[in-house]
């Protein structure tokens, strides 16, 4: 068909009806993909940084579809096809319609978006089936840009006949005038829909299909920079050892000719962490274990641009972005026993961290606060070609380096503001959030060292260093931190547009940030605490042991010279006091007491462990018979010198 022959559907109810009536690609309808905003129109073919942006976006639909499973499939390493499939309730030709004639106008959270089945018949900020939504101003679908101009959508609900397709084409936009913009609506895209038999009726779901990915978009998912400078560094090199060497873990990358081979390094096409017969949950197992490996390896600042091709650093930021759980368990269903202690953050200024009492080993962390976040099941799996995707955050079995602190010290926040004192409309209405700050004396990949906020489970932002600009220099500290910040209402006003940022002025992200920066110095404050008295009482058992092999030594050498087993070497006691000698006969067989000022150089546990040193001396030189021999005053001045050598040589 012609271009002059094909009819350009303008109205919502005809291109339904349109939709509905076709049946096979033939007899396909026609339309354009508008928004419902010149601006949003202007802005979004760039607001998504990176091709990984375009895959969280399209699983966040699906999230808010009340998929329970998401299938992603690549052709990596070439990188020129990608399909996202799950098994949401899929989209009815008015659902369709609707999105694509109101980009940026979404039904989520609208009235109207219950007749859509896009949100509860009760509540339009939940999904049909209950879930918070991720999404909010329907514009997800132009994360697509970044990665191809033309892409195919395959839908289906349930107990319908026919599936629907869409083929879609994407607009560039520049800053021309465009002619065809009319009235607050721009043409972003043209679309041909058509609808085909489906055998299954109980099936549904939707279906993305991404074909001829976008040179600049292929270029990033085959870490091409990083292969090129890699090539570059094996040219340049005179001795076989390249300045710049592959990444440890990557799924390969094809030689510099056109044939498009796979390349091979060290023998191997591709080099991962797991094996072909590893399910997809323990082959993502394997690859975060990995990273942890590092530090055992040498690694202590693990990073995962040094680790990771760039396809693997996606995977990873996606597990940390969209609603799975945790690669083991939620921190909150933990219990104390791998913990140092437990602390409950003061939500007033210049208060301090309380001790909670977890009271039964076997209690977990949320039934002593009565936490909320991870309560509820998410019964939400998303596979990367042979990887399911789950959190990739560890909070047992770490490593814990030389620090006086072994286990971790966990710091959990529970806040509720409601603004009372301020009108909605500056508030931003109530701030609910849940949260943990995690110290250990390792923490890895150092990409976690900072805060993660998860509105409704979902993070663009991944982990700030920064701690939310948090001003006090404590760089050792901040990087021995992991936290998160789960936001149960509120904030998403404060979201920018493409979710990956946020908007520092809005009242409730300077909330937020207030209480961070409150909890960093609660936390500070009761880590440098506990970690004093973990060393004093270090300090302590090393100085009864050092007393108690002093003590054997005595003994042994006592019951050798004397050759007596039943008795035992005299008393000896260390004067530093004015008092006369005549008033501490009584308390011991031989007095010391020098008559020199002695000015001690260690601490009073050194001074302590001195003396005895000084007295095991004294009554090891008694079982020789050395004092038999002496007058009062050579015994009085050996044991002086004596005390004044091991004093001053600290």
């Amino acid at each position: 068909m012609s271009t002059e022959e094909i009819h350009i559907l303008e109205n919502e109810e005809e291109l339904v009806a349109a939709i509905k009536s076709s049946n096979d690609s033939s007899n396909a309808a026609y339309t354009t993909l508008r928004t419902d905003e010149r601006v949003i129109a202007r802005i979004t073919d760039g607001i998504y940084r990176q091709p990984s942006s375009a895959l969280r976006e399209l699983i966040s639909n699906a999230y808010d579809a009340d998929a329970t499973k998401v299938v992603i499939k690549t052709d990596a390493p070439r990188f020129q096809r990608i399909s996202i499939e799950d098994n949401g309730h899929g989209m009815s030709p008015e659902s369709l319609a609707r999105m694509l004639m109101h980009i940026g106008g979404s039904a989520k959270r609208q009235e109207d978006g219950k007749d859509f089945n896009i949100t509860s018949d009760t509540d339009a900020s939940l999904s049909p089936n209950g879930r918070k939504l991720i999404g909010k101003i329907g514009i997800g679908i132009f994360s697509v840009a970044q990665l191809t101009h033309s892409f195919q959508i395959i839908t289906k609900v349930k107990n319908d006949g026919y599936r629907t397709i869409a083929v879609v084409n994407l607009k560039q936009y520049t800053d021309e005038r465009v002619p065809n913009e009319e009235g607050d609506q721009y043409e972003s895209g043209r679309v041909t829909v058509w609808r085909e038999k489906a055998s299954d009726l109980d099936t549904h779901g939707t279906t993305i299909i991404l074909n001829n990915i976008r040179p600049q978009a292929r270029g990033t998912l085959q870490s091409k920079g990083i292969w090129d400078a890699v090539r570059v560094s094996e040219e340049n090199s005179e001795d076989d050892s390249p300045s710049i060497l592959p990444p440890k873990y990557h799924v390969g990358t094809l030689e510099a000719r056109e044939d498009e081979m796979l390349r091979e390094v060290n023998g191997m096409t591709k080099s991962v962490p797991y094996s072909d017969e590893d399910l997809p949950k323990e082959a993502f197992v394997k690859l975060v274990e990995a990273v942890w490996g590092e530090l055992n390896e040498g690694n202590t600042t693990p990073r995962l641009d040094k680790i990771f091709d760039y396809y693997f650093q996606m995977i990873w930021n996606l597990a940390l972005s969209i609603p799975v759980p945790y690669v083991y368990e939620h921190l909150f269903d933990a219990t104390n026993e791998n913990f140092t202690e437990l602390y409950l953050v003061s939500n007033k200024p210049k208060e301090s961290a309380e001790k909670i009492n977890m009271m039964e080993s076997q209690r977990s962390i949320r039934d002593a606060l009565n936490l909320e976040e991870g309560l509820t099941s998410l019964n939400f799996e998303v596979y990367i070609d042979e990887l399911q995707i789950l959190r990739p955050i560890k909070f047992k079995n770490l490593s814990a380096g030389g620090h006086a602190l072994k286990n971790p010290l966990i710091m959990l926040g529970k806040c509720e503001e409601n603004f009372s004192t301020f009108p909605v409309e500056l508030s931003g209405g109530k701030l609910k959030f849940e949260s943990y700050l995690f110290w250990n004396s390792k923490i890895a990949p150092a990409e976690h060292r900072g805060v993660l906020i998860r509105i409704n489970g979902a993070s663009g932002t991944l982990f700030d260093s920064t701690f939310l600009r948090y001003q006090v220099k404590e760089l050792t500290r901040l990087s021995q931190i992991t936290c998160e910040i789960f936001v149960q209402e509120g904030l998403e006003n404060a979201l920018n547009i493409d979710r990956e940022s946020f908007n520092f002025a809005h009242p409730h992200a300077v909330y937020l940030t207030r209480w961070l920066h409150n909890a960093l110095r609660q936390l500070a404050t009761t880590q440098k605490k506990i970690a004093s008295e973990v060393r004093n009482e270090v300090r302590s058992d090393t100085m009864k042991q050092q007393l108690g092999a002093i003590e054997q030594i005595v003994m042994n050498t006592w019951k050798k010279e004397t050759g007596d087993e039943f008795s035992s070497p005299p008393s000896i006691k260390v004067i530093t006091d004015s008092k006369p000698l005549n008033l501490l006969q009584d308390q011991a067989d031989i007095i010391i007491k020098p008559r020199v000022n002695i000015i001690h150089r260690t601490s009073s546990m050194g001074s302590q462990l001195n003396t005895e040193k000084i007295k095991a001396i004294a009554q090891i030189l008694a079982s020789f018979g050395v004092f038999e021999h002496l007058d009062v005053g050579q015994k009085d001045r050996l044991l002086e010198a004596i005390y004044e050598v091991i004093e001053t040589v600290n």
